[in-house]
This record gives structure tokens, C-alpha cells and sequence, in this order.
């Protein structure tokens, strides 16, 4: 029994860590996959829908987490000078539209949260924790540009601060 238990961790930290360190799939200047899910109010919501703005996608865990939350609140802060900068936020995760509108009206969020409860989007963008049974957005953000390609890529995120460092990032691509 003692052995099969050594196994079982051993495994299972073997699988932890090759889905940790796996590399993203997609590079600054590839097309950003289009997409079409549903928002947190209900509404089909496609990638393609945002031509001609800056899209900040930013993939999050789970709803109405303590880290989550930092960042869409800091997302809803600075949306103003996001949307002033030509940047439309969308944040993105496993959870379900009804779990995205309760964090969503907690919080007073004025940008779509999209559910992706199969996980096949985030799986495109490299954005997917899958431990078997349990799947969970990583907390990845991507920068596409007004054409639709990816301008920037953020793998390690500072929640208090990544809205900011997304607002200085958009200033200096835009010149």
C-alpha cells in the first residue's frame, strides 16, 4: 500500500510539473486564434468582434479568488485609461457565465468576462493548467493589436500591478 501511494504522488508531481513549465504555444507577431464564447451576461462574444482595438486578454482561475480579484479590480480601475489608450479588457477562465456574473456585479467589472468551461481556448493560448480532473486557467495575458496579431505575451503576472504594466506597454507600442 505504501508503494502504490509513493507512486500515486510521484505521478502526479511528474504530471504537475511538465504541465508547469510547458512552454506556450503562440509567439509576439502570431495571429491571436479567434474565438466566440459566452460573456457573463449571456452574449456570444468573438475575438474578432474587437477589430481595429487593442485587446488585453487576460486568462484568470477562478472567480471570486483573492488574486483573481485583485486583478480584475485593478483592471475596472484603470479601465477608463485603457479604453482612452484604444484597449478593450477581456478577461477569460474555466468558470461558468453564472459564476462570471455574480464576480462580475460584486465587483462592478465594466468588460466582458468570457466562460471557456471546455478549456479549448485557453488550451489554444497555452493557458491551461489540466491536472486530469481538475482544469484552471493560467494566469496569462495576451496584448493583440488592432490587426489581430500578438504584441505582447505576460506569463508571470504581479495581479496589484499588471494593469499598470499593461497601460505602460500599450504607450510604448503605440508610438
Amino acid at each position: 500500500m505504501k508503494i502504490f501511494i509513493i507512486i500515486c504522488v510521484a505521478i502526479f508531481i511528474y504530471l504537475f510539473r511538465i504541465n508547469i513549465m510547458a512552454a506556450p504555444i503562440l509567439k509576439s507577431g502570431d495571429d491571436a486564434p479567434n474565438f466566440t464564447l459566452p460573456d457573463n451576461q449571456g452574449r456570444q462574444v468573438s475575438l474578432s468582434d474587437f477589430k481595429s482595438k487593442w485587446v488585453v486578454l487576460y486568462f484568470y482561475p477562478k472567480d471570486d479568488t483573492p488574486g483573481c480579484t485583485t486583478e480584475a479590480c485593478h483592471f475596472r480601475d484603470d479601465f477608463k485609461l485603457l479604453e482612452n489608450l484604444g484597449a478593450q479588457v477581456v478577461g477569460m477562465s474555466i468558470d461558468d457565465s453564472f459564476s462570471h456574473k455574480k464576480f462580475a456585479e460584486k465587483y462592478n467589472l465594466p468588460f466582458p468576462l468570457l466562460s471557456d468551461a471546455s478549456g479549448e481556448v485557453a488550451s489554444l493560448y497555452g493557458a491551461l493548467n489540466n491536472f486530469l480532473v481538475i482544469k484552471l486557467a493560467k494566469r496569462y495575458t495576451y496584448l493583440i493589436n488592432p490587426q489581430g496579431k500578438i504584441a505582447k505575451i505576460y506569463l508571470s503576472v504581479d495581479t496589484s500591478k499588471h494593469s499598470q504594466e499593461i497601460i505602460e506597454d500599450l504607450k510604448k507600442l503605440k508610438e
